[in-house]
């Protein structure tokens, strides 16, 4: 598949291998590594930061194989997931330091279409989350404001 913005098709990457089952040296215990997801998403990581910390630290090669759910669906059953979604949250936050950039760096015309596009994407994803009830029915992405949403 294409780029969204770019004229390439990329390059194609390894693939996973297929299972059904986790190894049998890898960590299944359940409890424990929902005990470890459930305290890591307390002290504000991300899911994909909680992934490879179990997979370093703790033997677990697939979060989903050992449990049966992804990190994403542990940390919403314990109430755990803020206001706004993980992927929403990382793009305005890239946004937020672009803006910041170009503040000092007015001629910087390359990053100011790279502000663009990252903003361009917010604005789409917000669209989705709006529509599929994730985001409350008025929420608007305003630059403006977008730093005081972040620091709840």
């Amino acid at each position: 598949m294409a780029r969204m913005y770019a004229r390439t098709r990329g390059q194609s990457g390894s693939v996973r291998p297929y299972r059904k089952e986790a190894p049998e040296w890898s960590n299944t215990d359940v409890t424990a590594i929902e005990k470890v997801i459930v305290d890591l998403s307390k002290e504000g990581v991300s899911t994909a930061r909680i992934g490879l910390v179990l997979r370093d630290r703790y033997g677990v090669p697939d979060v989903k194989l050992a449990t049966g759910k992804r990190i994403g669906q542990i940390v919403k059953e314990k109430g755990l997931e803020g206001e706004i979604p993980e992927d929403l949250k990382n793009l305005i936050v890239k946004a937020l330091g672009l803006r910041k950039h170009l503040a000092e760096n007015k001629k910087d015309v390359h990053n100011k279409r790279q502000m663009q596009l990252t903003e361009s994407k917010v604005r789409r994803l917000v669209k989705y989350y709006v529509s599929s009830g994730k985001l409350a029915k008025g929420w608007v992405y305003k630059p403006e404001t977008a730093e005081i949403l972040l620091s709840r």
